[in-house]
């Protein structure tokens, strides 16, 4: 595996030159260094490399902004970028602009060969513990988590009466009878917590769920 490092220590670059052969039984290989964020995508250009590991927090341009130019300048290279702090913004930054990998610049040089031939397996890597912060910053809370809540037969009946169908219309749709489209209904409005189905048209088209947001079509019956 052809490697390249784009980090503005020098040392840093160089070690990493010297211990990844070794480490690796000659599988992974530094085959160019810069200093330089702005010279990151012809470097990788030059060099054909497989892996560009990248530290984010570089002079201007940056590290974000290297990572989407190698992206940018070959498809196929696999980015890992590398960060002295594990600030969940700076990650999600970089695995935006085109990262396949975050990991702590403070590792032991030997902690990062499984990392990159994981990353060149078509693999993405985070530590443990970002990953669940990422995961728990994504979940969706409020209005957005409701429709996850309900089955399948509850989404329906909630696009339903969002699209402003009145009780003979849903009991035909749901081949049921008026009685019992009552009670699903009734039933679907202490789901939602709402006390109308004007409301519940309403808070569907909050969440983007049915066609008419708001059931503004036709007047619920």
């Amino acid at each position: 595996m052809d490697v390249v490092v784009i980090d503005d220590h020098p040392l840093f670059s160089r070690g990493l030159g010297l211990l990844l052969p070794g480490l690796s039984g000659g599988r992974v290989r530094v085959v160019g260094t810069t200093e330089d964020a702005s010279a990151a995508a012809a470097l990788v250009r030059r060099h054909h490399a497989d892996v560009a590991v990248v530290d984010l927090h570089m002079p201007p341009p940056g590290g974000t902004r290297a990572i989407a130019a190698v992206r940018r300048a070959d498809p196929l290279v696999r980015v890992v970028a590398l960060s002295g702090l594990g600030e969940a913004d700076a990650a999600l930054e970089a695995l935006r602009a085109g990262a396949a990998a975050f990991l702590p610049k403070t590792a032991d040089p030997e902690m990062l060969v499984r990392p990159l031939l994981a990353v060149l397996d078509g693999w993405s890597v985070v530590p443990e513990a970002l990953l669940r912060r990422l995961l728990a910053d994504a979940r969706p809370t409020g209005d957005q988590g409701i429709a996850e809540r309900l089955t399948a037969d509850e989404r329906r009946l909630w696009r339903l009466i969002a699209d402003g169908a009145s009780t003979v219309e849903i009991a035909t749709t749901l081949h049921v009878s008026e009685r019992t489209t009552k009670r699903l209904v009734a039933h679907l409005l202490r789901r939602l917590d709402v006390a109308t189905r004007v409301e519940a048209a309403a808070l569907a088209g909050r969440v983007g769920l049915g066609r008419d947001a708001g059931g503004a079509g036709r007047p619920a019956g």
